[in-house]
């Protein structure tokens, strides 16, 4: 298929373009500067995206977005949101425009549209949760319900942690583990669902061959741990102690309202629909995944 993809140069991004080629998949980018071999420009916020450069395009998977790791500031919360709605409801239009869209769209979304919800078990036909991400998720898959009802295949993946050396929280947290200066954050049971990047590029994968797959689905593991595991998982695959605690004030002081809803809030996520359809992962277990990501390249 010729597959075009928002976001080809983050960190999913990437991988994905390298496992479409490797498929002898045709990879176009969509990008925000002057479009190079196998490229297409376009302003996600101004609304630009021109419907007579996409022709001849199959498929398309929407990566682009904000990155939400970092404090949050009124513009930057405002960033995050209009980056995904924006940004979704700007590349939907032009599909909507093509005498011959794609015959599927692949979209990202979070496990943020749960919010913090304990210890509940959720699924893709739990409500949307309370607060900024909640709502920010709920308008960004809102967003391609247009393109969905006019009879393109729409999945919208709700991704969960994401394990990588290369980029994301795990990348963030391997300096001050392998220092030993690493620990639960808060009373360490808040649950965190996790994904080895490996099984992210394999589901969109799997999903864009799969027809029977479409609307929300978990991006995440089948075992969904708190963060207490997660920390004593981590530091038995680095083997360094895990001894060193943050407390919730401390989180909240450093990273301000992001630390209740990334680092303390507690989402466990159930992949309800893509264990149905059968995918297969890569990367089972927490173990088995940190060691994959870790061996994916040093620490920078």
């Amino acid at each position: 298929m010729n597959v075009l993809i928002s976001g080809a140069s983050g960190m999913v991004g990437t991988a994905l373009c390298e496992a479409l080629k490797a498929q002898n998949h045709t990879v176009t980018r969509l990008t925000r500067g002057t479009p190079g071999p196998s490229e297409v420009t376009w302003d996600p916020l101004a609304g630009k995206l021109d419907p007579d450069a996409l022709t001849g395009i199959e498929a398309v998977v929407h990566l682009a977005g904000e990155n939400i790791a970092d404090r949050w500031t009124d513009a930057k919360k405002k960033a995050i949101r209009e980056s995904r709605t924006l940004g979704t409801k700007t590349l939907c239009d032009a599909l909507l425009k093509m005498p011959a869209p794609p015959k599927v769209f692949v979209s990202a979304s979070a496990i943020g549209f749960y919010g913090n919800r304990g210890d509940e078990l959720l699924t893709e036909f739990s409500p949307v949760g309370n607060g900024f991400l909640p709502d920010v998720c709920r308008e960004w898959e809102a967003a391609s319900v247009p393109l969905e009802k006019s009879g393109v295949r729409t999945v919208r993946f709700r991704i969960g942690v994401i394990l990588s050396a290369e980029g994301g929280a795990l990348a963030k947290m391997l300096l001050p583990f392998k220092l030993c200066v690493g620990g639960v954050i808060g009373d360490g049971k808040q649950y965190m669902s996790w994904i080895a990047l490996d099984d992210v590029v394999g589901a969109i994968l799997f999903a864009l061959n799969n027809p029977n797959l479409s609307g929300p689905v978990n991006l995440v593991a089948r075992n969904a741990v708190t963060n207490h595991d997660f920390t004593k998982a981590l530091g038995k695959v680095l083997s360094r102690p895990t001894i060193l605690p943050m407390p919730a004030s401390a989180a909240r002081l450093v990273f301000g309202e992001m630390a209740n809803d990334l680092l303390l809030g507690s989402t466990r996520v159930k992949p309800e629909r893509l264990t149905q359809a059968g995918y297969d992962y890569k990367h089972p277990t927490l173990e088995d995944a940190l060691k994959a990501a870790i061996g994916l390249g040093p620490v920078k």
